[in-house]
């Protein structure tokens, strides 16, 4: 849950050492509260609230970045192509009461660490900050077939 109010902070500080600590820490907690849920169970609110907090932090990020024009506003759409996919399927099966479960996947998490990355470009004032949020995109498109792969097996 400490995810959404550091996205808040992440919103509301200029100060790019300020950003970088809090994406740490998102970093820290995100890696920690998987690695805890493995070990002793996780919940059932944990399972939903943990990649609610991860999407709402990753699209208050990418505000700030689409704000300074760094990326135009397709790459920030393919950036958080994956998580607004994720968002459109929760609406869909809640509306159709077919509530399905998948596990993380490689690609998702890769996602998550491409988001990070380009993050950290961005925070670095690196000129990798473009190529990387194409990557993620790339990664993104990839994540989402497997995910869709993996559902249409459950049916």
């Amino acid at each position: 849950m400490c995810r959404i109010p550091l996205a808040v902070v992440f919103l509301l500080v200029d100060a790019a050492i300020v950003r970088l600590v809090v994406l740490g820490l998102v970093v820290v907690t995100d890696v920690g509260d998987g690695i805890w849920a493995r070990r002793i169970g996780g919940s059932k609110a944990g399972a939903v609230l943990d990649p609610i907090a991860d999407k709402l932090f990753m699209l208050a990020a990418f505000i700030v970045v689409f704000r300074t024009g760094l990326l135009n506003p397709w790459e920030v759409l393919g950036v958080l192509l994956r998580d607004i996919t994720a968002l459109i399927s929760f609406i869909g099966v809640t509306i159709l009461r077919r509530p399905k479960t998948l596990p993380a996947r490689a690609g998702g998490k890769a996602v998550t660490v491409c988001q990070a990355l380009t993050l950290l470009a961005f925070l670095a004032g690196s000129e990798l900050l473009r190529p990387l949020a194409w990557a993620t995109a790339a990664i993104s498109l990839y994540a989402i077939w497997d995910y869709m792969t993996v559902a249409r097996n459950k049916r």
